[in-house]
C-alpha cells in the first residue's frame, strides 16, 4: 500500500516534532544531575530551563514570514540543523558557564522556532478542510511523544552514562531525520510527481498558500480580531501548563514524591503518552463529527474548553496526592485533557487563515511563548519560596479556566482572509 503524499508529509512533520521535543526536554531530566554537579539553585535551574523560550519567541514570527516567502520545506530543514547542532554543543556550553549555557539554549529556541510555521505553511498547501484536525493533532502529538521519549530515555541515559549523553544521542537523531525530509517532501503538491490522480484532484480544492507577496498580506485584518485573540489566549493557557509540566515534572517526582532520577524520568513519561493518545483521538473525533454536520466552531470549542476545564480540575486534585501512583494517575488525566485542547486552537489557525497559516502560527506561537518564559521561571521561584508545588498547580488551573472562558466566547472558525 502506497501512502498518499499528504500523509507522508504529516508523518515526517510528526517525527520532526518528536525530535524537537526530545531535544527540548532532555535537559529537564539532565538538569537534576547538572544542578547537583554544578551547584545550581532552583532559581538558576529555572533560568536555564526558561532560556529556550526566549529564542523561540524572538524568531517565531520571523520564521512565519520566511516560510511564507520561501516555502516550509527549507525553513524546517534549517531549523533542524540549527537546533540539533546546538543540542550537541550543550554539554560543552554547560561546562563553561551558566551564561554560555543560557546562550546555547536561546540559540536552540531560535532554531526550533522554524518548525511550526514551516509545517503550517506546508499544511496550508497540502491538507483539505475535512482533514485539518487530524493533520494538526497528529503533528502536535509529537509534543507529548517527544516529551515522553525525551524524559524516559534521558532518565536512563543520565543514570547509565552521565548527564551529557542525552544531548549527544538526540542531537544526532535530528541530523539523520534531514535525509528523509529532503528525499520525501516537496513544497507544493503541483511539484511532486508522486502525487496520484485521485489525491491531485482532492488537492485542487486548496488554494495555494503563501503565493501573495508579504506586502499584500492584510496584516491588521489577519492579526487583530476576536477569533485570533481567542486563539492567543487559549494557546497561552494550554502552553502555560504544558511548559511548566514539561520542565518541572521530573523535579516534582524527584523532590515531592521521592523517586530516583531514572524513575522520575519514567514516571514523567506517562502523562505525555496520555496526552498523545488524547490528541489523536480528539482529532479523529473532531473531523468525523464535522463530516456528519457538526459545526466547525462548535467542535473547536468543545475540544478547547472541555480540555482546559478537565486539566484544571485534576491539577487541583493533584495537590493532595500523597503517593507517586496517585500523583501519576491525576497528572495523566490532566495532561490527557490538555491534549484535547490542541484539537481546538491548533486547527483553528488553519480555519481562520488557511492561506496565511504559516504567518498566523508564527504570530500566535510568538505570543504563546510568554507562558514558557514566565511560567517556567516563576515555577522555580515559587518552589524556592514556598517549598511546595501546590501554588504552581493552583496558578495553572486558574489560567486554564480563564483561557476556556475566552475561547468559548470569542472564537469563530469563519475565515478572516481568503
Amino acid at each position: 500500500m502506497v501512502w498518499p503524499r499528504r500523509h507522508v508529509l504529516v508523518a515526517l512533520t510528526f517525527l520532526g516534532c518528536v525530535i524537537a521535543y526530545t531535544d527540548r526536554v532532555n535537559i529537564s531530566v539532565a538538569a537534576i544531575a547538572m544542578k547537583e554537579h554544578f551547584g545550581w539553585t532552583q532559581s538558576e535551574k529555572g533560568l536555564v530551563l526558561s532560556a529556550f523560550y526566549v529564542g523561540y519567541m524572538l524568531c517565531m514570527f520571523v520564521a512565519g514570514i520566511v516560510a511564507t516567502r520561501f516555502g516550509g520545506k527549507r525553513v524546517a530543514a534549517a531549523a533542524v540543523i540549527i537546533w540539533s547542532s546546538l543540542t550537541l554543543l550543550t554539554p560543552l556550553a554547560a561546562s563553561i558557564s551558566i551564561p554560555v549555557l543560557v546562550a546555547a539554549r536561546i540559540g536552540m529556541g531560535m532554531g526550533e522556532a522554524g518548525l511550526f510555521p514551516a509545517t503550517y505553511e506546508l499544511f496550508g498547501r497540502w491538507i483539505p478542510v475535512t482533514e485539518r484536525a487530524r493533520a494538526a493533532s497528529r503533528f502536535v502529538s509529537g509534543i507529548p511523544l517527544g516529551t515522553l521519549v525525551g524524559l524516559s530515555a534521558s532518565g536512563l541515559l543520565v543514570s547509565r552514562y552521565g548527564w551529557s549523553m542525552p544531548f549527544y544521542v538526540f542531537g544526532l537523531t535530528g541530523l539523520f531525520w534531514l535525509i528523509l525530509w529532503f528525499w520525501q517532501v516537496r513544497n507544493d503538491p503541483r511539484d511532486d510527481f508522486r502525487v496520484g490522480g485521485a489525491e491531485r484532484e482532492l488537492l485542487k480544492s486548496i488554494r495555494p498558500a503563501g503565493d501573495p507577496a508579504i506586502e499584500r498580506v492584510p496584516w491588521r485584518r489577519l492579526l487583530v480580531n476576536g477569533p485570533v485573540m481567542a486563539i492567543l489566549v487559549a494557546q497561552g493557557a494550554s502552553g502555560w501548563t504544558l511548559y511548566v509540566l514539561m520542565s518541572w515534572l521530573p523535579s516534582y517526582f524527584r523532590d515531592v514524591q521521592g523517586l530516583s532520577i531514572a524513575n522520575a524520568g519514567l514516571f514523567s513519561a506517562g502523562p505525555w503518552l496520555a496526552m498523545a493518545l488524547a490528541m489523536n483521538a480528539g482529532g479523529a473525533i473532531s473531523d468525523r463529527m464535522i463530516r456528519r454536520g457538526t459545526g466547525i466552531t462548535t467542535m473547536r470549542k468543545v475540544m478547547q474548553c472541555g480540555g482546559l476545564v478537565v486539566t484544571a480540575l485534576f491539577l487541583l486534585a493533584a495537590r493532595s496526592a500523597d503517593t507517586p501512583m496517585l500523583a501519576l494517575t491525576l497528572l495523566i488525566v490532566a495532561t490527557a485533557g490538555l491534549g484535547f485542547t490542541w484539537c481546538g486552537f491548533a486547527p483553528g489557525v488553519l480555519d481562520v487563515a488557511p492561506r496565511h497559516s504559516g504567518l498566523l502560527v508564527g504570530f500566535t506561537n510568538t505570543i504563546g511563548q510568554i507562558p514558557g518564559i514566565i511560567g517556567v521561571t516563576v515555577t522555580g521561584w515559587l518552589v524556592d519560596v514556598t517549598g511546595t508545588y501546590n501554588v504552581v498547580f493552583v496558578l495553572a488551573s486558574v489560567i486554564g479556566l480563564i483561557g476556556a472562558a475566552v475561547f468559548g466566547v470569542f472564537f469563530n472558525s469563519r475565515p478572516i482572509v481568503d
